[in-house]
């Protein structure tokens, strides 16, 4: 019952590229759309797609890879916005963290996609990305006057872990198991409605413009490297407004401009990528691990960590050794 669209084709040498084979008959995530098994060394899991008359394409992301992965690809002119239920990586120019628990949003079609996606950590997401044909030829034709706004409201998202609204409708994406006309109509539905919730969340939260002289930038960087260096000791902000040669104000603002989230929640995140190599590497107790990084509490880590990659330290740890010795009986069968 699937149908390819363009947005399928434009996908697919970077399925095949990094070991997804489509399976048809797979019915994981509904029979409407087709889904996608990593069937290659590389990691494990699923990629399920559905589209509609090159309008638009329904998206959902639960694999990782055994190791980093660095993604590289010509994102098709598109909005669209996601929802990151657990990820952990960078994304390149602008350089940020991908975290898990945030809605994003993001415009191909300008510049090359590049981020490093970190080892066994599940990639769990949900999204919608609408092509030219919807918003450039559809949408503007009904509303003329208020297409530029549409455009505004995709840039001005970015990036935010609060939108209740999206994440629930995303969900509903995610979890339907209609079929026939009444999933086209669902579907329809929901993407239709997803574009009414970034123009409205716009409206209500008008996004200024912001930019970063070059000095700026130059600071920032000093700041996220000695962040990097020294992110298990307590880092109080004058003392990263002194590194950055700014004030805490500006500071604080100037680094959510540059990486897309608080100073607080990208110290979090350096510390739960450390965490994740003590965790995968050594059988350090859960207690000791925390410590290590930087936190006192060890329920206090339990719960950023899992914000962060979507499992607790003992469920990755698992799901890290698990994946190692799948990599290891495959590479003994081939052997033999």
């Amino acid at each position: 019952m699937y149908s390819c669209n363009v947005l399928d084709e434009q996908y697919a040498g970077a399925m095949a590229e990094h070991g997804f084979v489509p399976e048809p008959d797979n019915r994981r995530y509904g029979s409407m759309g087709l889904c996608w098994r990593q069937a290659g060394p590389g990691g494990s899991g699923y990629f399920w797609t559905y589209g509609q008359q090159d309008l638009y394409m329904l998206k959902i992301h639960d694999f990782y890879f055994h190791e980093d992965q660095l993604l590289e690809f010509c994102w098709p002119e598109s909005l669209s916005v996601t929802w990151y239920e657990s990820i952990s990586g960078e994304e390149f120019s602008p350089c940020r963290r991908l975290v898990s628990g945030c809605v994003k949003s993001f415009i191909g079609g300008r510049e090359p996609y590049r981020a490093l996606i970190h080892r066994r950590v599940p990639i769990v997401s949900i999204g919608i990305e609408i092509t030219p044909a919807y918003y450039q030829d559809y949408l503007r034709r009904q509303f003329p006057e208020e297409f530029q706004s549409l455009l505004e409201s995709f840039q001005s998202l970015d990036q935010t872990d609060h939108f209740p609204e999206m994440v629930r409708l995303l969900k509903e994406v995610r979890d339907y198991r209609g079929e026939g006309l009444a999933a086209k109509l669902f579907y329809d539905g929901k993407v239709a409605e997803a574009v009414a919730l970034v123009v409205e969340r716009h409206r209500a939260h008008p996004a200024p413009r912001r930019t970063l002289t070059q000095e700026d930038e130059r600071m920032l960087a000093d700041v996220a490297a000695y962040i990097t260096a020294h992110c298990a000791d307590r880092l109080p902000l004058e003392r990263l407004a002194r590194i950055g040669c700014m004030g805490v104000s500006k500071l604080k603002d100037a680094f959510h401009v540059r990486y897309g989230c608080t100073i607080t929640q990208y110290i979090q995140g350096q510390r739960t990528e450390q965490a994740g190599r003590l965790l995968r590497e050594t059988d350090l107790p859960v207690s000791q691990v925390a410590a290590i990084v930087g936190y006192q509490n060890p329920s206090r880590f339990v719960e950023i960590f899992r914000r962060n990659t979507g499992r607790s330290p003992a469920e990755y740890r698992r799901a890290c050794w698990s994946s190692f010795t799948e990599v290891n009986d495959m590479e003994r069968k081939d052997s033999l």
